[in-house]
């Protein structure tokens, strides 16, 4: 990937570029699934945290859990859960935008005051579109797109996945992005695009 595609990933669609990764060991909990889709899912969170040279952990001692993922149906269940208003300012107004835009995804990151990601929501609608989806597939899929801060615009075009024999991957170049994401030289979050030059010499020798 050139070093101008690689920026791309975490330039947004107003013209700002903004980067930041996890700065604490992640605490996946999961909810809306049966037991065999949560442990897909929470492999595959495992295999991504891995790959970047992250850490996972049994409890974050701020938050309990700091990467919470919901799976539902409609998004009038969030309105459900009990204290989640408390966590998520504006959450009726959202599901409203979310149900207006016949959304079936969307994430929401918190960060600590060095900028790094502290906390993340990822809530799944399962309509037709991801009923249709292997579950490892889509575990494989949040998980990727929970591991840094891409832009709003990153995976638009292409899938972070691939094929192989019929089973979904992680895209070499795209697996070699986040491991230089995660290079302890390179700062945990900023906003100068020059950091984009940066991941694409170390991901051009990780590939």
């Amino acid at each position: 990937m050139s070093p101008e595609v690689i920026t791309a990933l975490f330039t947004r669609a107003s013209g700002d570029y903004v980067f930041a990764r996890w700065g604490r060991p992640i605490v996946p909990v999961v909810f809306g699934v049966d037991d065999a889709t949560l442990s897909t899912m929470k492999g595959a969170i495992e295999a991504v945290v891995v790959l970047a040279g992250h850490k996972m952990a049994e409890h974050d001692p701020e938050l309990g859990a700091n990467l919470m993922v919901f799976f539902l149906r409609d998004w009038a269940e969030l309105l459900e859960v009990p204290n989640l208003d408390r966590l998520l300012d504006g959450l009726a107004p959202l599901v409203a935008r979310l149900q207006a835009a016949e959304a079936n995804q969307y994430r929401v990151f918190r960060f600590d005051p060095s900028g790094a990601i502290k906390a993340a929501f990822v809530f799944v609608r399962m309509d037709d579109a991801l009923a249709e989806v292997p579950a490892a597939t889509l575990a494989l899929s949040q998980a990727v797109q929970v591991i840094v801060l891409w832009s709003d615009a990153a995976f638009h075009q292409a899938s972070p996945l691939g094929l192989v024999e019929g089973v979904a991957v992680l895209r070499p170049e795209i697996a070699a992005v986040i491991r230089a994401a995660y290079d302890p030289v390179l700062p945990v979050a900023t906003q100068e695009a020059s950091h984009g030059l940066r991941l694409a010499a170390r991901a051009g020798r990780l590939v």
